[in-house]
């Protein structure tokens, strides 16, 4: 053994403990983690002991009893049935699913305009690919409460009183909304719901074999039309056979506004509006990347075999861009949903507005309030990001 060797096993025993620990970097990055840990736990507890100090003092009393006191105030618009009597656990309820209304409303509108955008921009007609590029340019880069305040104040409030309504098709246009036709089901209109899910299962059940079908023996089927005469066929066979179980409640002007029908308030067209232009500026652009990440190769094939630029598109171009397309999809979605809170600028009766706002100020229960709004918005999150991640799965391109 040399004497450097020597020196060093010397050195090894006489060296103190607490050395070999810090030099030890597993040791050394668990003991961080574990003053971290302890740190942060420190620190909640003090915001905690804090805020409960601080609410005792002000003699402001915690816990979720307030949902059921009476709310005493109206909401402009509600999907289930309420009136100022109900309670404030209702309020939430209301809220709650207006957020969800306009938040699927967003998502569903945007998606179709950003991939009509994304895929016109890259079309070889100069003109279509000009206005696509101009849009696109325009929307994104205007501040998104901008675009609600110009859809509210400079286009909706700018409409007719109610009684210089617009008529249209037997719906009425003005500046408190659009009152609609109400199709009201009258008995036996439960069959006629039970035949449109039954339709949804059928085309489901189809596009499994036919895609089956296809990866056996090359042959397509026309899905999509034989799928609409499933969804949309089948109810109305029912429909008719049932005797058309059906009544139609007309808006009519009494007074100084309509009554009857259905309305679609302003607040809810400025936001969705503004949601639906704003995100699927972005979108067009994901999708225009995404169709350029598939190699130029396949097209050239496509050409080759003499395919039509549609169905090139539809069986070729988008099933390989929708690997790319999908991730920075998802988190436009979830800032779609997360923008819609922007409504309480408009009056729109969201989750904020009803909950975090009216429902707030009335009660005083700030923290339960905020808790339950900011839960909400996770909970929402979360779910389209589960739903997402596992399309992408399905779509993902599965290596043998």
């Amino acid at each position: 053994m040399s004497t450097l060797d020597r020196s060093n096993q010397k050195n090894s025993a006489t060296q103190p403990s607490s050395g070999r620990f810090w030099n030890d970097p597993d040791k050394r990055a668990l003991f961080f983690q574990v003053l971290l840990v302890l740190g942060l736990a420190a620190f909640f507890l003090y915001i905690i002991n804090n805020t409960l100090s601080n609410l005792e003092q002000r003699g402001i009393t915690t816990g979720f009893a307030f949902l059921d006191v009476e709310a005493g105030f109206g909401i402009l618009q509600s999907l289930i049935p309420y009136t100022e009597t109900d309670s404030y656990g209702r309020t939430f309820l209301v809220g709650l699913l207006n957020t969800v209304l306009v938040s699927v409303m967003g998502i569903i509108a945007a998606t179709l305009l950003g991939f009509f955008l994304g895929v016109g921009r890259l079309s070889k007609n100069w003109l279509v690919s000009k206005i696509c590029t101009v849009y696109i340019e325009i929307f994104r880069n205007i501040p998104l409460l901008l675009q609600i305040f110009f859809w509210y104040f400079a286009v909706l409030r700018t409409l007719p009183s109610p009684r210089q309504s617009i008529e249209f098709l037997g719906s009425f246009i003005n500046v408190r909304g659009i009152y609609m036709p109400e199709p009201v089901g009258t008995d036996g209109f439960n069959y006629v719901w039970i035949a449109f899910f039954l339709g949804i299962v059928a085309t489901w059940l189809l596009k499994r074999w036919a895609d089956k079908r296809q990866d056996d023996t090359g042959q397509d089927f026309p899905t999509l039309y034989a799928g609409l005469g499933l969804i949309l066929g089948l109810p109305f066979v029912v429909f008719l056979i049932m005797g058309m179980p059906l009544e139609i409640d007309q808006p009519a002007l009494k007074g100084f506004n309509f009554v009857g029908g259905m309305v679609l308030i302003p607040e809810l067209m400025a936001l969705w509006l503004a949601l639906t232009i704003y995100t699927a500026a972005f979108i067009a652009e994901i999708v225009r990347g995404g169709i350029l990440s598939v190699p130029n190769g396949q097209l050239e094939a496509a050409s080759a075999l003499g395919l039509p630029r549609g169905r090139t598109l539809r069986f070729i171009i988008l099933p390989q861009a929708l690997r790319v397309i999908i991730p920075p999809l998802t988190s436009q979605y979830l800032n779609l949903t997360k923008n819609s809170s922007l409504a309480t600028a408009i009056g729109y009766p969201d989750l904020v507005s009803v909950f975090a706002g009216t429902t707030l100020n009335q009660t005083g229960q700030a923290i339960e309030v905020i808790f339950m709004t900011m839960a909400v918005y996770l909970t929402l999150s979360i779910l389209t990001s589960i739903f997402m991640n596992w399309y992408n799965s399905r779509k993902a391109l599965i290596e043998r």
